[in-house]
């Protein structure tokens, strides 16, 4: 096994565990706080560290729970992606086609919300952070097949309901 330090292995998590906590608080404060009280929690346990086969999914874990538990305290419920971060700047798209994109953007981080709290959470660690099966299921103590099931159904879902909105409607 290798030896964990905090300063190598676990500092550059940060942006990673913000992000994380910032989609499921979304309250940068919120987020800050949950990251710290994480690193905190990572450092209490560093005799533990030995033991740990993967300190991302051990850290990612940690800093999710906390980010759950503080919104179930507070009430919160799903999150809206901020706007500012998928502002379209093609320079050869027109108006319209970046309207069109703006909307579908917008159906798409609605149609995420909607989803149960595990598939969302899974869809947004496999295509959004990137994470393969098997960190996602030792991050959420669940099997692979049940990660690619429920991202499955996940995906399924979103996209049945994204061409019937687009087929009829609203």
């Amino acid at each position: 096994m290798k030896e964990i330090s905090f300063r190598n292995d676990i500092l550059p998590l940060k942006e990673k565990l913000f992000r994380t906590a910032l989609r499921i608080t979304m309250d940068s404060a919120e987020a800050e706080d949950v990251v710290q009280d994480t690193l905190i929690r990572v450092w209490n346990k560093r005799e533990e560290w030995p033991n740990i086969i993967s300190i991302e999914a051990y850290c990612m874990t940690i800093c999710r729970n906390l980010a759950l538990d503080r919104n179930e305290r507070m009430g919160t419920d799903y999150i809206e992606i901020d706007e500012q971060v998928h502002k379209l700047t093609d320079a050869t798209t027109t108006p319209s086609e970046r309207l069109e994109q703006q909307e579908s953007l917008k159906l798409a981080q609605h149609l995420l919300n909607q989803l149960p709290e595990k598939q969302r959470l899974i869809m947004e660690l496999r295509e959004i952070e990137g994470k393969s099966y098997k960190e996602i299921a030792v991050m959420l103590d669940i099997s692979e097949e049940q990660v690619k099931v429920n991202l499955f159904r996940a995906r399924q879902k979103i996209k049945k309901q994204f061409s019937e909105i687009n087929q009829y409607g609203l």
